[in-house]
């Protein structure tokens, strides 16, 4: 139940963090820099985010040492994230699931799919 508590928050703060930069990038630089460029804009402060969360929550719920629960909370968060971003892009941006799909053979889709690896990974990295 503590990696799902875990899994949760973890998400809740990166997804939070995207959310809030997410007008930023799309009303803002995507246009005067287009999408990629946004995105590695963007990036930066999301891996901070990933950093200072999975760090954070694995020393308050005394997850460090254990391997497999930072691993479990790293893809159990990536999955509530997909959820949540599969949801909001079809209420919010209205893209089908199979656009949503697509993106990720852009150049800023790869950067998107490297931040979702590094999401996922993160608890595992800086926890070691």
């Amino acid at each position: 139940m503590i990696v799902l508590k875990a899994a949760a928050t973890y998400f809740a703060i990166v997804f939070g963090v995207g959310f809030l930069l997410g007008p930023i990038r799309v009303l803002w630089l995507e246009p005067r820099l287009g999408k990629t460029l946004a995105v590695l804009c963007e990036t930066p402060f999301l891996l901070a985010a990933m950093i200072v969360a999975a760090r954070w929550l694995a020393k308050r719920l005394g997850l460090i040492g254990d391997r497999r629960l930072l691993a479990v909370m790293g893809v159990v968060a990536l999955l509530f994230q997909q959820l949540a971003d599969l949801a909001l892009g079809i209420a919010l941006r209205g893209i089908t699931p199979a656009e949503q799909l697509a993106a990720f053979a852009t150049p800023a889709g790869f950067v998107y799919a490297a931040a979702l690896i590094a999401f996922a990974v993160m608890p595992l990295v800086v926890n070691r």
